[in-house]
């Protein structure tokens, strides 16, 4: 942890102060063509955002003069919007398959810690100011307080540590690797039994998670073919829910099968990533329990890439799985959606690409959503999941400035999120192309 932490800080020094404006000191104000600063309501047209000390002022209408020594940001002939929140990445690599499997064994963890900060400018670059990283071994937990001290640049970061599933579990990194190796590969993620799980927890809870991630059901990249069904029992999963809300922690399941998702919503959990096969049962419990639904469609596009890219990026028994992931992607959400299920955005990037995370809106309004429920889903809901409403999601006095803004109207075409012109986060301008 220690060589990974200070591999962060060089890379930091080296890209900081080429990645961020400075802040000025004082006032700015941005003066917004079409503002939608409540995402899930109509925008409003000619407004004026106070920025100070990185955090919003006001928002009025009209284009205000600037006080004397202030700074303008001139956003007039823009769409702007809060910073966008991707519920479901994982910063430490964009390498997947064959591909991210020799890597792990052939590079440094200086090198691993080089790649998830690199991947995480990109994730800011394409506007998405806030991310929860769902599972990594521990680069990220660096990152995370390296981005809040100043020292790096990247996104607000919610991290999960590392991920929790049972041994031969979605999350057991020794699966498809020589026995006589097992030794060598970190495995302290892995419970058997309620009690190991409630240890498992609180482990991760002592190395600085802000949320626990744990898989209930087999995963499509699982370098074994044991399915996608459910891989825990209700008390392992019942131990791990109630022991992270014992310590004010929410609970994201990785979760395929119905049965998987039956079972953690029935335990409590905060959020279902996937969802593939979501069915009545499992629809009638989200809204019980009010859960929210993360679908990670661009998966798909990660996998068509790198399968266009090279036909056997993934073992024989991992195909077939993506094959039918591919297949079957956006049929959960469209079940999802006019039932009342609540979304919130997520990509899984690092299965598909980091930077390209806007991807997602697309194939959510392919699947049944309006781009304005879509946004929503990336603002509002999210800080919801996050436990962040307080902080991000909408542009308002008192929360934090992470301010977007794009050339078109992504009410009426939601791809005009894939280029985003400007980007303020904390009140710092990471980008600005008008």
């Amino acid at each position: 942890m220690r060589l990974v932490f200070a591999a962060l800080l060089s890379a930091a020094l080296a890209t900081t102060a080429l990645a961020q404006t400075p802040p000025t000191g004082g006032d700015v104000f941005i003066h917004a063509g079409t503002l939608l600063d409540r995402p899930g309501q109509e925008p409003r047209q000619n407004a004026t955002i106070l920025v100070r000390d990185g955090r919003i002022v006001s928002v009025q209408d009209g284009f205000i003069q600037p006080s004397a020594g202030a700074r303008l940001i001139d956003l007039s002939d823009s769409f702007v919007l809060p910073g966008l929140i991707d519920s479901h990445v994982h910063l430490s690599s964009d390498r997947a398959g064959q591909e991210g499997l020799v890597a792990s064994f052939t590079e440094s963890e200086q090198m691993a810690a080089y790649e998830t900060l690199w991947n995480a400018q990109k994730t800011l670059q394409a506007g998405f100011t806030t991310v929860r990283n769902l599972g990594d071994e521990g680069a990220t937990l660096a990152l995370r307080d390296a981005i809040a001290r100043g020292w790096a640049t990247g996104p607000r970061i919610v991290d999960a540590a590392s991920s929790i599933s049972t041994t031969s579990g979605h999350m057991d990194s020794r699966l498809g690797i020589r026995e006589e190796l097992h030794d060598a590969i970190p495995h302290e993620n892995l419970c058997d039994g309620a009690d190991d799980c409630r240890k498992a927890v609180r482990r991760q809870i002592g190395r600085g998670a802000d949320v626990i991630k744990i898989a209930t059901t087999g995963g499509v990249n699982s370098r074994i073919g044991a399915g996608l069904g459910a891989q825990m029992f209700d008390d392992e999963v019942k131990a791990i829910v109630d022991t992270a809300h014992l310590y004010g922690k929410k609970v994201a399941v990785h979760a395929h099968g119905a049965d998987g998702i039956v079972l953690a919503l029935e335990a409590g959990v905060d959020s279902i990533e996937h969802g593939t096969l979501l069915d009545d049962e499992g629809i009638a419990l989200f809204k019980k329990t009010g859960a929210y639904y993360v679908p990670t469609l661009s998966t798909v596009n990660g996998y068509l890439e790198r399968i266009a890219a090279n036909p056997d990026a993934y073992p024989p028994e991992v195909r077939k799985k993506i094959d039918w992931r591919i297949g079957i992607t956006g049929k959960s959400l469209q079940k999802a959606v006019p039932a009342g299920v609540k979304i919130a955005f997520g990509t899984d990037a690092g299965v598909s690409k980091h930077g390209r995370n806007a991807d997602e809106f697309e194939l959510m309004v392919k699947h049944g959503m309006t781009p304005t429920a879509a946004i929503k889903a990336a603002t509002v809901n999210a800080a919801d999941l996050l436990g962040l409403a307080n902080e991000i999601g909408t542009l308002e006095a008192g929360k934090a400035a992470d301010i977007i803004a794009v050339s078109g109207n992504p009410l009426q075409d939601v791809t005009e999120l894939k280029d985003v012109d400007f980007v303020m986060k904390g009140g710092k301008v990471h980008k600005d192309e008008n």
